[in-house]
């Protein structure tokens, strides 16, 4: 992913007001994030922990959207299969709601997808970050065949929160 400016993170949220995404949180490390190692920048609200937010390039174009997530749980977090990366990571994964964009996510209409919570499946899928004993199954599939198969994942969700 080509690194990102903050300004370009705010016009590119698909399903929330100009005003929202000038108001909402962007990360200030953005110069700091490892942009050749990530398919989407993923982050959480430090506000507002029961918000979060991607944003991902498509066809040259950054894409972001604004999700709904439960709070981190302070006892032992959800495991279960992150539906993008395909990984269980120690950490858990959290279902994260995105209001449908246009007049459906004004009507309330809403998707979600099962993610990390940390939003780390780029790094999870390279081997960058540890996602614990048993989060990643084994698989046939090269590494470049994995971070397709995220990437379409990826594109997949933001197909349907903007139809």
């Amino acid at each position: 992913m080509k690194p990102l400016t903050e300004r370009e993170i705010r016009t590119a949220f698909v399903n929330c007001t100009k005003g929202e995404a000038k108001r909402l949180s962007v990360p200030r490390d953005l110069a700091e994030r490892p942009w050749d190692d990530l398919d989407y920048l993923g982050w959480r609200d430090p506000q507002a922990p029961h918000r979060a937010y991607l944003v991902t390039e498509l066809d040259g174009c950054p894409r972001a959207l604004v999700l709904r997530c439960p709070s981190p749980a302070p006892s032992r977090p959800r495991r279960g299969m992150c539906s993008t990366c395909l990984t269980a990571p120690t950490g858990g994964v959290s279902l994260m709601v995105a209001p449908k964009a246009g007049k459906a996510g004004q009507q309330g209409n809403t998707v979600g997808t099962y993610l990390c919570s940390d939003l780390a499946c780029s790094l999870y899928v390279r081997g960058k970050k540890d996602a614990g004993a048993g989060a990643r199954l084994q698989e046939s599939l090269t590494l470049e065949e994995k971070i397709q198969r995220t990437v379409a994942n990826v594109a997949a969700f933001i197909a349907t929160v903007t139809t």
